[in-house]
């Protein structure tokens, strides 16, 4: 008994000491490293973390002052402004996954350009800088950034690390890695990886294409689900004789419930049909 008491306060101890001297990330660091990273995923980069948390606080008032001279009831305004704060985050989410999309798509066609390059006789860094000219459209910018970046610095691996920050793409981070470890083995082997990283892009961005074909309904059909009260609520704003029936204590909590309820099922049915989410490596 002793010894368990003397171990819940040596644990008591020590976790009041960590409070006080360890040191915590802040939390608004942590979410503006978030938001962040969704705006560089999205191909906004240019785009300030400040700058869109703005955007979104604009939006939600714009909103909430519409809807509450439609309605005249602030719980009703409230909820809206809420949407409509959440709304640039949900088109920049939306764009992140296209964008995405689109590169995984275009990334073996530029790989094999990077081997017949490399077949050809040109180094690896004029292989890369080559795809700014005859790479995909979507990867043509991005490498062009990397040729002026090692044409001024002449260090390949910065360079590459500035083109994975301004791509923000899983697929690219795998791509840009694997480069590197070529870059350094060289010889005969950098062509027979290129050709093996093309064959595996290729052929994981054809499963993931079926897969999410099969996803799309399921994801559909709880957009729907979630979004038809809200479109029903929206009509009744014009009704005044109804709507204001939301402004009494049961009306806040009929729309906090189903606010609640909303969130919960649309998250759940998200949770059930995703596919594995591809994670940035050594980001």
């Amino acid at each position: 008994m002793g010894a368990l008491v003397g171990l819940g306060v040596g644990i008591g101890l020590l976790l009041v000491w960590s409070a006080f001297f360890l040191p915590r990330r802040p939390r608004g660091a942590a979410t503006s490293r978030r938001t962040t990273d969704l705006l560089a995923r999205a191909g906004l980069g240019q785009v300030s973390a400040t700058g869109f948390v703005l955007l979104c606080l604009v939006c939600a008032t714009v909103t909430a002052l519409v809807m509450q001279v439609v309605s005249g009831t602030p719980p009703v305004a409230l909820a809206f402004g809420v949407m409509g704060g959440y709304l640039p985050v949900a088109v920049v989410s939306g764009r992140a996954r296209r964008r995405q999309q689109e590169l995984a798509e275009v990334w073996p066609e530029a790989v094999d350009n990077l081997t017949s390059a490399v077949r050809a006789g040109m180094s690896l860094p004029d292989a890369l800088a080559g795809l700014a000219v005859r790479g995909p459209a979507p990867l043509r910018e991005a490498f062009d950034q990397f040729a002026l970046d090692y044409q001024v610095t002449g260090r390949f691996g910065e360079s590459l690390d500035r083109l994975k920050e301004r791509l923000a793409d899983p697929v690219g981070d795998r791509v840009v890695e694997g480069l590197r470890v070529a870059r350094d083995v060289g010889g005969g082997e950098l062509g027979r990886l290129l050709r093996s990283l093309s064959s595996y892009l290729r052929e994981d961005a054809r499963t993931r294409s079926e897969m999410e074909a099969r996803q799309a309904w399921t994801l559909n059909g709880a957009r729907l689900a979630v979004a038809s009260p809200w479109l029903v609520l929206l009509l009744m704003s014009f009704q005044s004789d109804v709507i204001h029936r939301y402004a009494s204590p049961t009306g806040v909590f009929v729309l906090a419930v189903g606010a609640g309820l909303c969130v919960v099922a649309y998250r759940l049915m998200m949770r059930i049909g995703r596919l594995p989410v591809e994670r940035r490596i050594l980001s």
